[in-house]
């Protein structure tokens, strides 16, 4: 498995997808499921960055590997507030933009996107693991 640690930064995106990206190179994924990683990356480190360590700085650790079932398996880590975007209710989106509450769409994306998702808090951090398969 493979990691990357940096500063919990909305700057920091470029480097952590490019680490993403650098383990799914020639590992047989479609373009359109490289596309459903990248959109899923981006914006669950962009809510690390922008919400777990609010109003402080944090890091954030990216773990991420291909596994024997042929299928690509990240975590994100965090030791920010705990918060486990999985128990907010999906978004209405039946409702105009302006009809619908803020927030929540990301983790609603991230979760129709990857095969499964999935969130627990250990040891005082945040870990998010989702995993995405080929077939």
């Amino acid at each position: 498995m493979k990691e990357l640690r940096v500063s919990a930064e909305v700057e920091q995106l470029e480097k952590v997808q490019e680490f993403v990206e650098s383990e799914l190179e020639g590992s047989g994924f479609s373009m359109k499921q490289i596309m459903q990683v990248e959109i899923a990356v981006e914006e669950i480190f962009c809510n690390i960055a922008n919400y777990a360590y609010h109003p402080t700085e944090g890091e954030a650790l990216i773990r991420c590997s291909l596994e024997d079932d042929d299928s690509l398996r990240i975590e994100f880590i965090d030791s920010g507030m705990p918060y486990n975007p999985l128990e907010r209710e999906d978004p209405d989106i039946t409702l105009n933009a302006e009809e619908r509450e803020i927030g929540g769409l990301g983790i609603f994306l991230t979760k129709k996107l990857m095969d499964t998702v999935e969130y627990h808090h250990e040891s005082g951090k945040n870990v998010l693991v989702v995993k995405k398969s080929k077939g």
